[in-house]
């Protein structure tokens, strides 16, 4: 089943260049990653009496790429699979791993409008509320429409999102109930560049299917959130200077209203050989004792990953609704060869509301290590070493967790990612 789905894209994609003429590009890439991973505390602290946790996870992924001069068409496929999930000589795989992670056209209207319409990534800036997520197997994605403007050093994206199950003769109830799934989606992008410094803002709306609390769910209306804020980069010679600001205001659910923040600000030197950086980011929260509002910001749909530790203690499917965070932090990253580097980097965590029983906001610290080598073109090579300090306010956040077990993660990740084929034709075809 699998391998017909494949072979039906190819097909698909192979006759369309005869159709049309000039400027067209044809290009199949892969990307194969395969990472272990040894947990002991990662995402949550280490229980007593456990055994820690090692795997083996691996994406396949196979982008198809067609532009011509009016219209680009792009499709990616992945399996996205665990090591030993599926039985050997099992005729079909047993986990459902394969999927259609990327399906869009996009059509170039005239000089500077173009409309970009099916399953996508969406990425701005620093991928603090948009990202593709690349570091999850799976990756993000949406299915959308974005209307598109681009002129000079000027872009404006506009787009939507309206999501259902499936085809329907009454009614839009959207059962799907996940960690942030939306039922609709609308947001506005505009960016303004000039050489080295640029500004983006960003408008966002999402709506959320509620549902009461009854033994079968029944839904009970639509709970909109508004994110709105800004992202900046702005060298001042050796030193560039880079930050964010958003706010979130609407409802939270469908009996609380939200209000809450969030502020980033990080400066980087650059020496020949060393990249040093200091940062800090403030995301609100609400007080564990309690409020009429909600005050915890939570950054949606970017790649959480990326930011507050890479153990993922912090909003990384968690930590929602929670008593926000104040992440400071310092990094260096050492070139020791020209195809290798090192990152460290050190995180201090604190609460930004307040805890039960005014306990001490200091959470703990946090140093990650990511050594990156390039072993051949298209071949590279991570290896990766967390560890968290926990103090005993993290267990008050944590489920009640003990804090005092060792929490640490390392891994080791290989990605394969050629250009497979890719063939330019100039000149009239039928």
């Amino acid at each position: 089943m699998i391998n017909h789905k494949i072979s039906s894209l190819l097909c698909l994609f192979f006759v369309i260049p005869s159709m049309h003429t000039l400027a067209q590009t044809f290009e199949i890439d892969a990307d194969v990653r395969a990472r272990f991973e040894y947990r002991h505390g990662f995402n949550n602290l280490f229980p007593d009496d456990a055994d820690p946790a090692a795997f083996v996870n691996q994406r396949t992924r196979l982008n198809i790429g067609y532009q011509a001069e009016k219209f680009t068409l792009f499709v990616a496929v992945q399996d996205v699979s665990t090591w030993g999930d599926t039985r050997q000589i099992l005729a079909i795989d047993g986990n459902d791993s394969f999927s259609l992670f990327q399906a869009w056209g996009q059509l170039q209207i005239n000089q500077n409008w173009s409309t970009k319409i099916g399953r996508q990534v969406i990425s701005y800036d620093d991928q603090r509320i948009f990202g593709g997520l690349d570091w999850a197997m799976q990756g993000r994605f949406h299915d959308a429409a974005i209307i598109k403007y681009h002129k000079d050093d000027f872009i404006m994206d506009v787009g939507g999102a309206f999501s259902q199950e499936q085809p329907s003769n009454e009614g839009t109830t959207f059962n799907t109930q996940g960690f942030f799934t939306y039922k609709a989606m609308q947001y506005a992008y505009l960016k303004k560049k000039w050489e080295k410094h640029s500004v983006s803002f960003l408008l966002l709306n999402t709506g959320f299917q509620n549902f009461t609390d009854d033994e079968v769910p029944t839904a009970d209306g639509v709970s909109y959130r508004q994110t709105v804020g800004t992202y900046f980069k702005f060298p001042i010679q050796n030193i560039n200077l880079s930050g964010s600001a958003y706010y979130q205001i609407g409802e939270a659910n469908a009996t609380t209203d939200l209000s809450a923040y969030q502020v980033s600000l990080e400066g980087t030197y650059k020496t020949d050989k060393i990249l040093y950086g200091l940062g800090l980011e403030l995301l609100s929260g609400t007080d564990q004792e309690g409020s009429s509002k909600n005050n915890s910001f939570f950054p949606l749909y970017g790649t959480n990953h990326k930011f507050n530790g890479f153990m993922d203690y912090f909003y990384v499917g968690n930590h929602a609704n929670n008593v926000g965070l104040n992440d400071f932090y310092a990094k260096a990253v050492i070139t020791t060869r020209g195809k290798s580097n090192l990152l460290i980097k050190g995180h201090y965590f604190t609460a930004n509301a307040d805890l039960l029983d005014d306990a001490d906001a200091y959470l703990g610290t946090e140093i990650d290590l990511v050594y990156t080598h390039k072993l051949m073109n298209n071949v590279k090579l991570n290896v990766g070493y967390s560890h968290m300090f926990a103090s005993e306010s993290m267990s008050l956040i944590k489920g009640g967790r003990p804090e005092d077990n060792t929490n640490n993660w390392g891994w080791v990740q290989l990605i394969i990612n050629p250009t497979l084929f890719k063939t330019e034709v100039n000149k009239t075809s039928n």
